[in-house]
């Protein structure tokens, strides 16, 4: 088994020090994530090693298939492992009540775990899940409360917005309403000045100075 003969540093990419993935085999022997090279050859800016700087004139260099096998082989292992007691290497069955963590038959019976509760993993999955609903019903009724909040809030936005337009629409046909009468007015009183015809109070006034004058000039003449 890869566990009991390697451990995860011997896995380990020495670029970004997590489980080598899809690593590729150097001149230099050194192996690296795929990934990881290219992108310390664009950070660099040129083709060599991260590890002895050796150049490298290859564009591309073969993945290392051993090694590939080997990570992916110690990751299913690890992952097997940890349902199986660290301490025992056995089958975890029961859950620690007092400790509040797995355990396994021999750690029940060891002085460890002396005089404590245990309860078999279903049973205390089912009550810890009874548990974590209990704690996120308030969350979720404030949830709840929230959203409907968050619909009446969008609902009276919306009408303020229609409110508006529609204030705003009233307000220009008052407006045009308004001041149509009186720029047709101006309108006409500019033509007539252009042309040289008195307004109706510019006659007016001419007839109330000349008062009887006209009548006399033409009987004179």
């Amino acid at each position: 088994m890869a566990s009991k003969s390697f451990s995860e540093e011997d896995f380990s990419c020495p670029v970004c020090y997590n489980i080598y993935k899809d690593p590729v085999l150097l001149t230099c022997t050194h192996s690296i994530c795929n990934t990881c090279l290219q992108q310390f050859w664009e950070t660099k800016g040129s083709r060599e090693c991260p590890i002895c700087r050796t150049s490298c004139s290859k564009e591309k260099y073969p993945l290392n298939l051993k090694l590939k096998n080997l990570c992916e082989t110690f990751q299913q292992e690890r992952i097997q492992g940890e349902a199986f007691c660290s301490l025992h290497r056995s089958e975890l069955k029961l859950f620690c009540e007092d400790d509040k963590q797995l355990v396994c038959l021999v750690c029940r019976d060891s002085k460890l775990h002396k005089n404590h509760n245990f309860s078999p993993i279903s049973e205390a999955a089912l009550e810890r899940k009874e548990e974590l609903k209990i704690k996120l019903e308030p969350l979720q009724k404030k949830l709840d409360n929230f959203k409907q909040v968050k619909t009446t809030s969008d609902k009276t936005a919306q009408h303020i917005r229609v409110q508006a337009q529609h204030t705003e629409r009233q307000i220009k046909e008052e407006f045009e309403k308004l001041h149509h009468p009186c720029l047709s007015r101006f309108c006409k009183r500019s033509n007539d000045a252009a042309a040289g015809v008195p307004s109706q109070s510019e006659s007016q006034h001419l007839s109330s100075r000349c008062g009887g004058g006209a009548d006399i000039l033409i009987i004179d003449f």
